[in-house]
């Protein structure tokens, strides 16, 4: 950021001058303390960042040199530290974290759609600005994103996969009820051949998924399935990513054990989910391969499970298989960190409650990732992992004003990102 001459200001004034003061399309600048660049990892002090009426950054300018005219909407937030709007690569709106096991039943099938609106709001006022939902029922996660676009409710900006894909008795299909009770025909999302999860691909992207998940392998929540397992073959996982990316759609690979990891990796899918298991091959096979993948591991959220999941209604073969797997996830987070893999911010949020999901931040920290690296796995990685890098992850020209603030360093304490004090999506302060 360099001192602003008088032609820069002259033109910053007359960016400045909105068509009407009494619309919502003036330009804005947000002023504070410091912004954290995220890519050189240093603070910028006395930031003026204009926004314009998309939304955009259009500059960063010195607050104390700039001078704008007095119809600019401001937005001050006089010492504080600004950072990019956090990114989540893992959540489930409609997934309340206090409804587990068979509570479900108890709630009609639009309820699970009105509690997505909640929870879309906790992120948002928790400092995410952008989620990625990684399955959803009757897509919600996609209607919750076209009503926040079209300004019905307010929310992050989400990218919904719709149905996850997944095998017949896998831990994407419906698992928990007897054949009686089962809807005819295959569940929404579930394939057994090549051609049968192309068309999955295919119908998802149709009705408006903007990321494709399938459920390589066994899980921790859902019924007679193994954590480990492996449940979809390498062909069929290079089929649905081979699909996903022909239309311009990334992959998202929910995968616990070894086996399942590295098919996904050898598959060419982009982002692999809790990467439990891990082992020495599925590292290298992340650190090799020329197409960048990403692990996205939940670390945290063990903490809730484990106090609140038995209250919850949460079943005890379910809480046995998160206690079994919870700590070597940690650590294999710590090994694959220490190697180079390439990380983003996953919380799982509906395991746990959405507006919690700052406190993974400091797992993060516990378990060998700097302060500047965890802040960097929610926002620079989590945006090129999007392939949205142009829009998200950084405070920078171009980027929408997507923006939090905190007050403190947390480059040197993480915990602030668990409680925001601002949050600004698209220029407009919302909270």
């Amino acid at each position: 950021m360099k001192p602003v001459t008088l032609a820069a200001t002259l033109g910053l004034l007359a960016l400045a001058v909105p068509a009407s003061a009494e619309t919502a399309d003036q330009p804005t600048v947000i002023t504070a303390e410091r912004y954290l660049d995220v890519a050189t990892g240093r603070y910028v002090d006395h930031p003026a960042i204009l926004v314009d009426k998309d939304g955009r950054i259009t500059q960063i300018a010195d607050a104390r040199t700039i001078r704008l005219s007095a119809d600019v909407r401001r937005i001050d937030l006089p010492g504080k530290t600004l950072l990019p709007g956090l990114i989540d690569m893992h959540v489930h709106l409609d997934s309340p974290a206090d409804i587990g096991g068979f509570r479900g039943l108890e709630f009609t099938d639009s309820f699970f759609a009105m509690t997505a609106v909640t929870n879309g709001q906790a992120m948002l006022n928790a400092g995410f600005t952008t989620v990625r939902n990684v399955g959803s029922k009757d897509r919600n996660d996609i209607g919750l994103a076209q009503a926040i676009a079209h300004g019905y409710v307010t929310g992050p900006r989400i990218v919904g996969a719709g149905y996850a894909l997944g095998a017949t008795g896998g831990h994407c299909d419906e698992t928990g009820l007897p054949p009686s009770m089962e809807r005819p025909g295959k569940m929404e999302g579930v394939g057994d051949s090549l051609d049968e999860l192309r068309y999955q691909v295919r119908r998802q992207r149709k009705y408006g998924a903007t990321v494709i998940k399938v459920c390589a392998t066994g899980g921790v929540f859902s019924h007679n399935t193994a954590v480990g397992q492996q449940q979809v073959t390498e062909p069929e996982l290079r089929a649905i990513a081979d699909e996903a990316h022909m239309w311009g759609l990334r992959v998202a690979a929910h995968a616990h054990g070894a086996s399942g990891i590295n098919a996904a990796i050898r598959a060419g899918i982009d982002t692999i989910e809790h990467a439990s298991l891990i082992d020495d091959e599925g590292i290298k096979l992340a650190l090799a391969r020329k197409q960048p993948v990403w692990l996205a591991m939940d670390i945290y959220n063990t903490e809730y499970t484990q106090s609140e999941g038995k209250k919850n209604g949460v079943l005890e073969d379910n809480l046995r298989k998160d206690r079994e797997i919870a700590q070597a996830q940690r650590d294999n987070f710590r090994k694959a960190y220490k190697a180079g893999v390439r990380m983003v911010f996953a919380s799982d949020a509906g395991v746990m409650p959405h507006g919690q999901v700052g406190r993974q931040f400091a797992t993060m920290v516990e378990y060998g990732m700097t302060p500047l690296d965890a802040i960097r796995a929610a926002t620079l990685n989590a945006a090129q992992a999007l392939g949205q890098e142009g829009d998200v992850g950084q405070i920078a020209t171009g980027r929408y004003a997507d923006i939090v603030a905190v007050d403190g360093d947390p480059l040197k304490d993480v915990r602030l990102l668990e409680q925001v004090s601002a949050v600004v999506k698209g220029g407009q302060q919302v909270r």
